[in-house]
């Protein structure tokens, strides 16, 4: 353990620390009998973390060592300082040279050393030489956009499982497409480094086994804007939104605390021996689906160790935090597509963005996700209500929604149509990132008026509005007692006009909210609505 790494723990220390108070906020007493259970099994981790984190004499360095995303091959971000970062001993002068540039930097007492150089435009390749005791020469570098994908099964699934993949990954032969994959892992406390693979070209045999929804995205942001694309695949199948958020974010929020008390319910279920044998099926099951080796199970343990609050942040997303990127692209929900979760998804995801773009410190970089597809689940409300939440989020600026209630498959929530998702975030990337005066999203709630006994509805994104292959479905409408019942609706302009007989004096609105849903309102673009609920 490095004394950057034990500066690491003691951070992360804290934050546990603060969770703990939260959770004894007066605006958190609802949770008091869960807070003491969450403390006890928090306490174990600290005693770890406070062993582990003891720097050893063995730490010395006498070189100058890199992180795993500092290698030949890689894109870093145009028009951004080229942040360049290391280790070496703290007596040690460290000089980065890179486009006749030269920054110099001394290591602090942990041995950590920063240096930011101009920013530039699209080129390459170049060199970067860093220099101390040693010199390590960096070659065929690019600069142009870096983009970070990041999610769970859906945004991990492979190029080779999409449809039409041998014709795709026929064409993936772009060198100025650059891959980086970031091997899975999980940690208790921020990472200063990551296991990943080498960056490489985009090749037949390179974009086979990497996200195919990124390579899709990356391909179409290559051809529109003629630059150098960096693609990090930072994913993690099954996994919950919390672990991909920050300790310090989630303890900040005292309405998040929920989270916590699912997380013990969760350790409290993994001892089960039943529960741990369903969950070992189900993944052998899908490692067999996407033709991965069967996965060893040794412990029960493994059914929470990637939905732990913070565990996958700390080790595939913080050390990322140093290299300046372009923006994400997110594809998450489905572990926390219940009804007892995705009440809190909203404030949840928001959290989830706003502590990267906070630890990033680049301002509000765009944020594209994808909503959750059709699937028959027999969940309840818990897939509607997610898709809720996602929409919600949209009140943040720069974030952009894939609708994809019409391209997913009922039987399979790994569907095959990849392409339809990457092109979908792909139109936001370019609206939002890149400033292009075109359509990127389909049809958004905005609000409502009662007119007697119908309601109006208003839609952003609404231009040409339309019903896809009949008449308009999917609507339904309620009173008072948000009992809702199927509805008649027509279009009227840029508006939707909603009634039923049954319901004489409507209060409430929602479209397509079904798991598998029947909804066909599109604008002109050919872009689906968004789900919606028009009052809670």
């Amino acid at each position: 353990m490095t004394q950057g790494r034990s500066r690491s723990w003691w951070v992360f220390a804290q934050d546990l620390l603060n969770t703990a108070r939260s959770c004894m906020r007066a605006d958190a007493l609802p949770l008091a009998a869960s807070a003491k259970a969450i403390s006890m099994r928090l306490q174990w981790t600290l005693m770890l973390l406070v062993c582990a984190g003891m720097p050893s004499s063995s730490d010395a360095r006498a070189e100058v060592k890199l992180p795993s995303i500092y290698a030949d091959h890689m894109v870093l971000q145009r028009n951004l300082p080229v942040t360049v970062r290391g280790r070496a001993d703290a007596d040690e002068t460290v000089t980065v040279t890179f486009r006749s540039e030269t920054r110099s930097a001394t290591p602090d007492q942990f041995g950590r050393w920063e240096v930011a150089l101009p920013p530039g435009t699209a080129g390459g390749p170049f060199d970067m030489v860093i220099q101390g005791t040693n010199t390590i020469r960096l070659t065929d570098i690019l600069v142009g956009d870096v983009w970070l994908a990041s999610g769970q099964s859906n945004m991990e699934s492979y190029t080779n499982n999409a449809s039409n993949a041998a014709a795709e990954l026929e064409a993936a032969n772009l060198p100025n497409i650059r891959l980086f994959r970031v091997k899975v892992a999980t940690s208790p406390y921020p990472l200063d480094d990551l296991s990943g693979r080498s960056w490489v070209a985009s090749t037949t045999e390179t974009a086979s086994e990497f996200s195919a929804v990124a390579f899709f995205f990356g391909k179409e942001i290559y051809a529109d804007q003629k630059v150098p694309i960096g693609l990090i695949d930072s994913t993690y199948g099954g996994t919950a939104a919390e672990a991909w958020t920050s300790m310090r974010s989630l303890s900040g929020d005292a309405s998040l605390m929920p989270v916590f008390a699912t997380w013990s319910r969760k350790m409290d279920l993994a001892a089960s021996v039943n529960v741990q044998k369903e969950f070992e099926d189900r993944e052998k099951e899908l490692a067999k689906t996407q033709g991965k080796p069967e996965p060893i199970f040794r412990n029960h343990a493994d059914l929470v160790s990637r939905t732990s609050p913070a565990v996958l942040y700390n080790a595939m997303i913080a050390p990322l935090t140093h290299f300046a990127i372009r923006g994400v692209i997110w594809y998450q929900g489905e572990t926390n597509a219940n009804v007892e979760e995705a009440p809190i998804y909203a404030r949840l995801f928001q959290t989830l963005i706003q502590g990267w773009r906070s630890d990033w410190g680049e301002g509000d970089f765009p944020f594209l996700y994808v909503q959750l597809a059709n699937l028959n689940t027999n969940q309840g409300d818990g897939w509607p209500q997610l898709r809720e939440a996602q929409r919600k989020v949209l009140a943040i600026r720069n974030t952009g929604m894939a609708v994809t209630i019409d391209i997913g498959d009922p039987t399979n929530v790994h569907f095959k149509d990849k392409q339809d998702v990457g092109h979908r975030l792909a139109l936001s990337a370019r609206a939002i990132a890149y400033d292009e005066p075109i359509e990127y999203s389909g049809p958004l709630f905005r609000m409502q008026a009662r007119e007697e006994h119908e309601m109006r509805l208003w839609f952003d994104h609404s231009s040409g509005l339309m019903a896809k292959g009949g008449p308009l479905v999917g609507f339904e409408i309620a009173g008072a007692d948000k009992k809702f019942v199927s509805a008649d609706a027509r279009i009227d302009g840029q508006c939707v006009v909603v009634s039923s007989r049954d319901v004489l004096d409507p209060v409430t609105v929602r479209y397509a909210w079904k798991d598998n849903p029947d909804g066909n309102l599109y604008n002109q673009a050919g872009l689906p609505a968004s789900p919606f609920q028009s009052q809670e």
